[in-house]
């Protein structure tokens, strides 16, 4: 659930709420409408291919590789064992030697999304919970697979359940896709109290090895999670992946998991994570400073296994929307 502090002002208070309208959510529930609204904001991010493509489907990518394609790339001298039919006529009577033409083959590209929402990403202390951002952060990517030509599917899931989008082109791929993450997200918020009692783990895994059998060679991967399940037996699947593919981890944390809020007086405090409490002062500098290092820990953690599967990891906080996180120029997947 959203989580503010007696000390959050009210004029911050009415700027989130004008943030949450413009982006037309409540920052808990989820909603078609507002996953829409990414669609407009497609050009934020850019999914161009950074290695070696290698799917042998035709589609709209320019293969890294040089051979027999569509688009024309080069003229070299000839060679042992080119093709006769590839030679360049004009070239090689002005030079005075055999000259053959090169061309680059057009790929497709499968955007294969695996969000996660289960029981952990129901959190947020600021503007909404991980579990909308992640929705936010899967619509972007999916709206703009849909204007690059690509074929969009992936897995949605929670502790108990996880829905597969087989990868379809054009609008019908996306929209079947965000149907999917409203459904499960409803679920969550649903079976909240029963998912608390569920370990993930085992479930996390078990998702990623499913998505190591939908992943095809060539494909781009986006996971979006916050990363509390990951282990080692979820890397060895995410490895796999990498291997292959493109692997791209989206960490989605909220501000209340690298710090403590500033208040001006000491507050005493009771924190839950749904089984253990503990009371905790706001205002004490080491009590703030031994919080920050005990996260900065953890967060490292998740990096590390994620950079061992061979992934590029990203954060996204749940506290500002991703549009401004963007301009901020945080990231490099962003044009």
């Amino acid at each position: 659930m959203k989580w503010f502090t007696r000390s959050t002002s009210d004029n911050k208070f009415q700027q989130l709420q004008a943030q949450l309208s413009e982006l037309r959510t409540d920052g808990l529930h989820l909603t078609i409408e507002e996953m829409l609204l990414y669609q407009s904001k497609a050009g934020l991010i850019d999914l161009k291919a950074s290695r070696n493509q290698q799917s042998r489907m035709s589609g709209n990518y320019l293969a890294r590789s040089k051979g027999r394609g569509m688009e024309f790339d080069e003229v070299r001298h000839y060679q042992h064992g080119d093709d006769i039919r590839a030679i360049d006529w004009r070239v090689t009577a002005r030079t005075g030697k055999t000259h053959t033409k090169l061309y680059r083959e057009e790929i497709e590209r499968p955007v294969l999304v695996a969000t996660d929402l289960s029981a952990s990403m129901l959190f947020g202390s600021q503007l909404m919970c991980k579990s909308v951002q992640a929705a936010h952060i899967a619509s972007l990517v999916a709206w703009h697979a849909k204007a690059r030509g690509d074929r969009l599917g992936g897995i949605i899931f929670n502790e108990l359940s996880h829905q597969e989008c087989k990868p379809r082109a054009r609008k019908q791929g996306v929209l079947q896709y965000l149907h999917s993450l409203h459904d499960i997200h409803q679920q969550t918020i649903a079976q909240n109290e029963q998912l608390h009692n569920v370990s993930f783990d085992i479930a996390f895994e078990e998702n990623c090895q499913r998505l190591r059998q939908l992943a095809k060679p060539g494909s781009l991967v986006y996971l979006i999670t916050d990363g509390n399940a990951v282990n080692q037996q979820s890397v060895r699947h995410l490895s796999h992946i990498s291997r292959h593919c493109e692997l791209i981890v989206c960490l989605v944390v909220d501000p209340l998991e690298q710090q403590l809020p500033d208040v001006s007086q000491r507050i005493n405090v009771a924190m839950t994570d749904g089984n253990a409490r503990q009371n905790i002062t706001l205002g004490d500098i080491r009590t703030q400073q031994m919080y920050v290092d005990k996260v900065s820990a953890v967060m490292n953690q998740k990096q590390q296994l994620f950079t061992q599967a061979g992934a590029r990891v990203f954060s996204l906080s749940c506290g500002e929307s991703i549009e401004q996180q963007l301009y901020n120029g945080a990231h490099q997947w962003i044009r």
